[in-house]
């Protein structure tokens, strides 16, 4: 009898700690669409930090997990780059994203965007967000500005598949190309 309450001990501090971690520090996703091609694979399984990036912040090119806001029509959570910032003004023309009226340098893109998207201004406590598969992604330029509350964490670390392992690519380290200014 005494085996069976350290055993039944043991799985319940287990399942606790299991559940606190994923509620408040890790959990995990499962990629099931193409929205961010080439950066995340369909079905890619990957770590989702929810405690650090709250002290670091938001910054443009984190790749996020969010729950879909309501006018979306999704019930799963969904996972896209971060580009806009609350107060900046964003545009797509050209096939290209400015923000600012500076062209945004994005290596990581499948394509460039083949839509335009006049100029807004996101608003405080929100984010514009995109796929990097552009022509291909359910995103802000669709469905507008992510508010900061439905955000529940940063991607971490890819682990599976295992030829694949480790963190996702950074976005390059000058984040806008060189002499393009918005006419």
């Amino acid at each position: 009898m005494r085996i069976c309450l350290e055993w039944f001990g043991l799985l319940a501090a287990a399942f606790l700690l299991t559940l606190v971690i994923r509620t408040f520090v890790l959990d995990n996703r499962i990629v099931p669409t193409g929205s961010m091609l080439p950066t995340i694979q369909l079905n890619d399984r990957l770590f989702v930090d929810k405690l650090f990036y709250k002290v670091q912040g938001v910054e443009r090119g984190d790749i996020i997990v969010f729950h879909a806001p309501e006018n979306v029509g999704e019930e799963k959570d969904m996972v896209k780059r971060v580009i806009g910032l609350p107060g900046e003004t964003l545009e797509i023309k050209e096939g290209l994203v400015y923000i600012d009226g500076r062209a945004l340098n994005e290596p990581y893109v499948a394509e460039e965007p083949s839509y335009f998207f006049d100029p807004v201004t996101v608003p405080e406590g929100s984010y514009f967000v995109m796929g990097d598969n552009r022509n291909h992604s359910l995103d802000s330029h669709v469905w507008g500005f992510l508010s900061a509350e439905y955000i529940t964490g940063r991607i971490w670390i890819r682990y599976y598949p295992f030829s694949a392992f480790g963190k996702l690519a950074e976005p390059p380290p000058e984040y806008f190309l060189a002499d393009e200014i918005s006419p």
